[in-house]
């Protein structure tokens, strides 16, 4: 509350003093692989699936396009895209644009996320082998000076990481300005203590987002590398110590046999790299990254997700908190929801992500209902509203895994649903053998209530009921990979629905339904056989 009271008091002036020299480095940035190219001619952008020209100067704050676009836009991730090295003409070109059309201080691109991520855009860039010109060496100083008084306290979690990053590369790339590289150490130093949970998960518990701030922790270990004379002493601390390979191994486990993430909280496609593209990053930094082999039950505790695995089925499950308590932005009302993977294809999943603005849309991607999971009246398990905001959360009750027999098994409970009559309460069980997933939901309570459950299909797959009710999945050619039904005579339902993939992307699907008003307790019994 008072670094957002001194957010809207104190605003700097653009310093606009001369900027200091700079430091060689020991050899030239290598860039991280896996980053789509974003510039499509000298002034065609492509992020978030939308297709835009930069015309005019007003387009850099254009009021027709969504924040998230025109803060891409303002990052300037080509720089280090795919091939960004046969585009160093636009490149430059666009580099002398934004100064001119960006005056200090003013716009979009002097936020602190969008002016964090430049400035490390731009230095990767010019270590790369990019020419900056007198002119963009000194608008990048005054860039690094504005952003040292906004830094942003007032919204924490990875905004922060991306400040201290900012700086920290700042500090390493102009020399003498040991204020940036000291100020930038300190704060990744609190945040990595803050942010970076013991089972090496994001405290934000969203894989996308824990793949973006691995990928920084990475390239400051290649900043270490590249300039160890400057950062052997000031960052003998924090720096010295850094190794992300539990957050490697945290990504590991929430990545589907086909290589990509899973979907819980904020999570898409094509925002940052994968768990192999980051591995191989890794090791090209000497990391002594060891390809150990995932167990049938992996357990993280601290981020709440379970992974289990048997035979061809893989199943990711969120049993844990939305987030942290005092920064839910990037949760969602998915408590106890998953995602099963049969013979690497995806089956059952979430509904995933496609926007960040305000809108139905928005509150519906992060309501209970767009997960595979209970709904109990229609309400969302944790009170989801406006684009970044959750009200009262779901509190997770016992989780805990183990094995049986020849299963792997996991359960939890949670009280999102105990505000209704009858204080109601969600458990929920997976247990796997070689050839079935069984899924056990139970509403402990009293009352008469209004059941729903879902499971989102992917949009790969197809559906179609066969004897007894049963709902029969096949592959695009038509080979049966599953059956799904229920224990007791139940009547499902086929609807249609979306998944969104990345960002800007909607592709129709269809979903799983059960329906009943009862009264509780409650119990149903799910059975995927493969």
């Amino acid at each position: 509350m008072y670094a957002r009271l001194w957010r809207y008091i104190y605003r700097p002036r653009p310093d606009m003093r001369p900027a200091p020299p700079l430091r060689q480095p020991l050899r030239p940035w290598s860039m991280c692989p896996g980053h789509r190219q974003q510039l499509l001619g000298p002034q065609t952008f492509r992020f978030l699936n939308e297709t835009r020209n930069l015309a005019v100067a007003a387009d850099w704050n254009s009021l027709s396009s969504d924040r998230l676009w025109l803060y891409n836009l303002h990052y300037f991730g080509d720089l280090t895209a795919e091939e960004f090295s046969t585009r160093f003409t636009w490149h430059r070109q666009l580099l002398e644009r934004w100064v001119a059309e960006n005056p200090p201080g003013s716009g979009v691109g002097w936020q602190a996320y969008p002016l964090s991520q430049r400035i490390v855009n731009w230095i990767k860039w010019a270590v790369a082998g990019g020419d900056l010109s007198p002119a963009l060496v000194h608008s990048l100083a005054v860039q690094v000076r504005y952003l040292s008084r906004r830094l942003e306290y007032h919204l924490l979690g990875n905004h922060l990481l991306a400040n201290a990053k900012a700086l920290i590369f700042a500090g390493t790339f102009f020399s003498g300005r040991n204020r940036w590289l000291h100020a930038g150490l300190k704060l990744l130093d609190s945040e990595m203590r803050e942010q970076f949970l013991p089972d090496g998960g994001h405290f934000e518990r969203s894989p996308m987002y824990h793949s973006m701030v691995t990928e920084d922790l990475l390239d400051l270990v290649q900043l270490r590398n590249l300039y160890p004379e400057v950062l052997g002493d000031a960052g003998s601390g924090v720096l010295q110590a850094l190794d992300p390979r539990p957050m490697l191994r945290w990504l590991q486990v929430m990545t589907h046999p086909d290589g990509a993430i899973a979907f819980f909280n904020d999570s898409a496609f094509g925002m940052a790299p994968s768990y192999a593209t980051l591995a191989a990053y890794a090791r090209s930094l000497s990391l002594g990254l060891t390809d150990r082999p995932l167990a049938a039950i992996e357990s993280l505790p601290e981020s709440g997700y379970v992974r289990l695995e048997n035979g061809s089925a893989v199943l990711i499950a969120d049993i844990g908190a939305i987030g942290p308590d005092y920064l839910p932005g990037h949760a969602h009302a998915g408590t106890l929801s998953f995602e099963l993977s049969l013979s690497a294809q995806r089956v059952i999943v979430n509904s995933g992500v496609s926007c960040y603005r305000e809108s139905a849309e928005r509150l519906r991607q992060r309501g209970t209902a767009a997960h595979s999971t209970l709904v109990l009246d229609g309400q969302n398990s944790s009170d989801v509203w406006g684009s970044f905001r959750v009200g009262r959360r779901a509190r997770v009750l016992r989780p805990r895994t183990w094995r049986e027999n020849n299963m792997v098994c996991a359960e939890a409970g949670h009280h999102g649903y105990r505000r209704s009559s009858g204080r109601p309460i969600h458990w929920r069980r997976w247990r796997m053998d070689n050839h079935t997933v069984y899924i056990e939901d139970s509403v402990e309570g009293s009352g008469e209530h209004l059941v729903e459950i879902f499971f989102y299909l992917h949009p790969d797959v197809r559906a179609s009921f066969v004897e007894n009710g049963a709902v029969s999945i096949e592959n695009k050619v038509g080979g049966r990979i599953c059956l799904i039904r229920m224990a007791t005579p139940e009547a499902l339902a086929l609807e249609k629905s979306t998944w969104h993939p990345e960002f800007g992307c909607s592709i129709p699907s269809f979903r799983i339904a059960l329906r009943r008003s009862r009264s509780l307790p409650a119990n149903y019994l799910f059975m995927v056989e493969h």
